[in-house]
């Protein structure tokens, strides 16, 4: 069992330093250098003696594949090939830094959107509380 072992791990390895290896690090290396308020907002503004610095929640993710030959009839054989790669990137504006005469003040951007999970909670709770207060005065 332990040369399956050995025989798979150098598999691995060898299959680990190929051009595609490369390639997804090099494309993970740019796509996660990018991922920042800066790329998605903008530089920060200075006008007047107020310097605006835009603040953001960003993510990132990435997944790659690879591939080999393939088997005939159990036996190997030089025909297969395969690759596969896919990523995204979501930013969401979380508020702003705003630097006046000295002082720094954060400025929350405030979502709505981010209060339905609340709201809904909240409702569904609120019915099991009155529907056991009925229950209970009958």
């Amino acid at each position: 069992m332990t040369l399956e072992f050995d025989a798979a791990a150098a598999e691995a390895r060898a299959a680990a330093t190929g051009p595609l290896t490369s390639f997804i690090d090099n494309l993970v290396e740019r796509i996660g250098g990018r991922a920042s308020s800066r790329t998605i907002f903008g530089d920060p503004i200075e006008r007047d003696g107020v310097t605006v610095i835009p603040v953001a929640k960003v993510r990132w993710g990435f997944g790659g594949g690879a591939g080999s030959g393939g088997e005939e009839d159990g036996y190997e054989s030089d025909h297969g090939q395969g690759a596969g790669g896919g990523g995204g990137l979501s930013a969401a504006p979380l508020g702003f830094i705003e630097i006046r005469d000295g002082h720094a003040t954060f400025h929350e951007i405030r979502d709505p959107v981010s209060l339905w999970p609340l709201v809904v909670a909240s409702a569904i709770s609120a019915w099991l509380v009155l529907r056991g207060l009925r229950a209970l005065l009958r």
